[in-house]
């Protein structure tokens, strides 16, 4: 019995350079979009903070009353 070769042959893809896809699980993109949220609401929460010490040390009503109205939102708990 003879022996088989096999041979290769390169030929180069002339066309449109292909881009390839991977999916990210849903788990990644939920836990992502999850802790996004999260800080977003805590750097939020800690700038409106500070504005409404700095209202209230410089003793602007108008400012403190806009501000703890938007504060509110963030107290649910």
């Amino acid at each position: 019995m003879k022996k088989q070769k096999i041979f290769y042959r390169y030929c180069r893809y002339d066309g449109k350079p292909l881009k390839a896809k991977r999916e990210i699980s849903f788990e990644f993109k939920l836990v992502s979009r999850l802790l996004l949220d999260e800080l977003c609401f805590q750097w939020n929460k800690k700038h409106l903070e500070q504005a409404i010490n700095y209202s209230l040390e410089n003793g602007e009503k108008e400012e403190f009353h806009r501000l703890s109205k938007a504060y509110k939102h963030f107290i649910w708990e």
